[in-house]
């Protein structure tokens, strides 16, 4: 089966379904983003709820280990949910996606604390993030899938900028609640047990994604594949036609986001422990990040709208060119003692993050075909995000441990662009090119 994305505006959902299918995918991912920065937001407070307070720094560096193992279940949820994708259909997959991410996020919320419990405490905490992260293992990717499929090709990097500034919305949310709580709420009653409102209240919207996703009608090209399958009478084996014939793709896409994914995760859970640490007040280290949230989308929509007018190439290398000149000025920056220069590096950090964000997720995805679409993107998402974008925090933390500076982590994320911009350069996936060359018919069994 050949992966055709040739436009074909007569076989578009009509507009009233387009809107639904668009608000429903969008949705996960506000869920997704929501539950990870927030936990990356409370991370302090978390610290000293879950864990033994004799030592503040092995207490936040726990907290960030549960930030790295609900990533490093990811690839194992993607192996497992990623082909259910490509055999059960992309729709089966959001609904189960946005359940479990909710189930993960409110559990949180009804832990006792360790003062209650003990050491069960942690446990559960850390169970609770393995949850949400096997619910999350596939859901941006499989949203993603999802909206490229219906859409039938057309602006392809425009709809993955627009699909990822919503998670500046959940982001956003998430830093909101926790920032209008934290002033409002008497004496220590957020620290207390105001910080777990913001966790229950995935419920309810994990209660209308699930509706609306029920709602929804399967993608014309997973349509087809079931219809290829039934005709030849054979068995799909999605994972093993994925490692054996796109080993390789999978690897770009890998080596293509390694900065972005490390940016990413430092706009969403480490910025506001950097500010803190810094010596600024928690509220304002919150603000901050709140406005990031705020002019993240800019970018990310720009980008793919530029990428597909220009080429995601130019795209990339003005991006991540401009992450290699300005991410150790803007660990300077925080370092300094004025809020509003902090404030200013972090935004422009941002920005810079979000304008390569788009074509990197039309690699993740359309770098293979429809028939094992599913499997091959959550592996490359999954693997590259565990292993580049989850450690981040850690490294962080023992970086500044061990200089007494967030610069350091500065020069990290910097080598990890250069990477990326090397792969831009002598090994840009295909999805990504002007003109896409033929790849090679694969079967849909091996």
């Amino acid at each position: 089966m050949s992966d055709n994305r040739t436009p074909d505006t007569d076989l578009l959902a009509a507009p009233a379904a387009r809107r639904r299918i668009f608000a429903s995918t969008m949705l996960g991912n506000v869920v997704e983003y929501y539950d990870f920065t927030l936990y990356g937001t409370l991370a302090a407070i978390i610290a000293t709820q879950f864990f033994p307070s004799d030592n503040p720094t092995v207490a936040l560096l726990a907290v960030y280990v549960g930030v790295v193992l609900s990533y490093a279940i990811r690839p194992i949820g993607g192996i497992i949910l990623g082909p259910l994708g490509d055999i059960k259909g992309r729709k089966f997959v959001l609904i189960l996606t946005i359940a479990l991410m909710s189930i993960g996020t409110a559990g949180i919320g009804f832990l006792p604390t360790y003062a209650a419990i003990g050491v069960a405490a942690p446990v559960l905490l850390l169970l609770s993030r393995l949850l949400q992260g096997i619910g999350a293992s596939v859901e941006y990717t499989t949203a993603a899938n999802f909206l490229f499929e219906h859409e039938r090709g057309r602006r392809p990097n425009f709809i993955a900028g627009v699909l990822n500034s919503t998670a500046s919305v959940g982001s956003f949310l998430a830093a909101g609640l926790a920032y209008v709580l934290s002033v409002t709420m008497p004496g220590d009653a957020f620290t207390s047990w105001g910080w777990r409102i913001p966790f229950l209240l995935s419920i309810p919207i994990a209660l209308i994604g699930v509706y609306m996703r029920n709602h929804l009608t399967e993608t014309p090209e997973f349509q087809e594949v079931v219809k290829t399958v039934a005709a030849e009478k054979v068995k799909q084996t999605p994972l093993r036609t994925a490692i054996r014939f796109y080993w390789s793709d999978m690897l770009k896409a890998i080596g293509l986001g390694a900065g972005q994914r490390i940016g990413s995760y430092t706009i969403q859970a480490y910025f506001v422990t950097a500010l803190i640490t810094a010596g600024f007040p928690a509220s304002q280290a919150l603000l901050a990040s709140m406005l990031t949230y705020l002019v993240g989308p800019i970018t990310s929509i720009w980008g793919g709208q530029l990428s597909d007018r220009y080429g995601a190439k130019r795209v990339l290398l003005i991006g991540y060119g401009l992450f290699v000149a300005l991410t150790v000025p803007a660990f300077y920056a925080i370092g300094n003692k004025s809020i509003l220069l902090a404030t200013v590096a972090v935004i422009v950090f941002t920005l810079i993050n979000n304008l390569v964000a788009a074509p990197l997720s039309v690699a993740y995805v359309l770098s293979f075909p429809p028939e094992v679409r599913a499997t091959a993107a959550a592996l490359n998402f999954n693997i590259g995000t565990s292993l580049i974008g989850a450690t981040a925090g850690l490294v962080a933390v023992w970086l500044f441990s061990v200089t007494g500076s967030n610069v350091s982590f500065g020069w990290y994320t910097t080598a990890a662009c250069v990477v990326s911009i090397c792969v831009t350069l002598f090994a840009l996936p295909a999805a990504l090119r002007r003109v896409p060359p033929a790849k090679k018919a694969v079967s849909v069994t091996v």
